[in-house]
């Protein structure tokens, strides 16, 4: 009976201690912008929607400054604004500060720690959504990468992302994100 208890005993520290590894491979670590801006320079196009709508056609144009501090992301046709979509992303010390400009309404800023997990990038801030208090994640999760791209190019850049929009209310029990809004981004191949 003793042996078969520090079996058991045993067989529960092993578990243990694997979910406590696995748990940690699996977390996100904090990376700098100079990391992340180089990775949505471009021209990319997909579909692009809200919760619950018909998905647009969309074109996305990433510009990443010569510092890497800075970051311009613009939206357009398939927007709603008459006006592309501006998302100015920053760095800010260790975090990201994001200026959001539709051109109907007033500016929006916002300000995020920047993660990494996986290859995927993932910008988590705290704010205001739809006049609650709100938990905002922007989600860049890298693409398969092509087949066709050279090796250089497939450690250099994902062969696209799937760019989502989440929040998770404060005020809600509901404790997971919720979709608000995705935009697939497929990279433009360049003109001959």
């Amino acid at each position: 009976m003793p042996l078969k208890i520090d079996r058991l005993n045993l067989m529960l520290v092993f578990a243990t201690l694997l979910s406590v590894f696995s748990s940690f491979s699996v977390m996100a670590a904090k990376v700098s912008f100079k990391e992340f801006c180089p990775q949505l320079v471009g021209q990319w196009a997909g579909d692009a929607a809200k919760a619950g709508e018909i998905p647009r056609k969309v074109a996305v144009t990433g510009f990443c400054s010569h510092d890497q501090r800075q970051l311009i992301l613009s939206v357009s046709i398939g927007t709603r604004a008459p006006f592309s979509e501006t998302w100015w992303f920053r760095e800010q010390g260790d975090q990201v500060l994001l200026t959001y400009y539709d051109g109907v309404a007033e500016d929006k800023q916002q300000v995020f720690s920047l993660y990494r997990q996986n290859g995927d990038y993932s910008l988590l801030g705290e704010g205001v959504v739809n006049a609650r208090p709100a938990l905002i994640q922007l989600l860049f999760d890298a693409q398969t990468r092509a087949q066709t791209q050279t090796q250089t190019q497939a450690q250099n850049q994902a062969a696209g992302w799937q760019w989502t929009q989440n929040i998770q209310y404060l005020d809600d029990d509901i404790d997971r994100y919720q979709l608000f809004r995705g935009i697939e981004m497929t990279p433009v191949a360049p003109s001959p």
